[in-house]
């Protein structure tokens, strides 16, 4: 089954229009690094808490360190009936666009003008 996916500069577009970012990420790659905007739900602990996506009147935008994990959250999202979509390159692809993000040990959040 295909995933939807967005690239960071749509996916970005959408979390300004009030999609949410959930990152699906373990809390040790959370911590070093993660955009201000997500939503931390480690895709081990998805079955156990699926109830805790947040979901709004945009698909929700999935995302993982590659790409990988995230193409199969989304997937199990769209059986469940959740309506998601998966950051192409995940975290990878939405530092090398220089969208913002938070750093361990770091107050501030860092990125190349988009965000705050």
């Amino acid at each position: 089954m295909a995933t939807d996916e967005v690239d960071v500069a749509e996916a970005l577009r959408r979390i300004e229009g009030g999609a949410q970012l959930l990152d699906v990420r373990e809390q040790s790659e959370w911590d070093d690094v993660h955009a201000p905007q997500a939503v931390l739900l480690p895709m081990s602990e998805l079955q156990a808490r699926w109830q805790e996506v947040p979901v709004g009147d945009e698909p929700v935008v999935v995302v993982c360190h590659s790409g990988y994990r995230s193409a199969q959250v989304v997937a199990a999202l769209d059986r469940a009936g959740v309506p998601a979509v998966n950051l192409s390159g995940g975290m990878v692809a939405w530092e090398q666009a220089g969208a913002p993000v938070v750093r361990a040990g770091d107050d501030a959040v860092s990125g190349r003008g988009h965000g705050r």
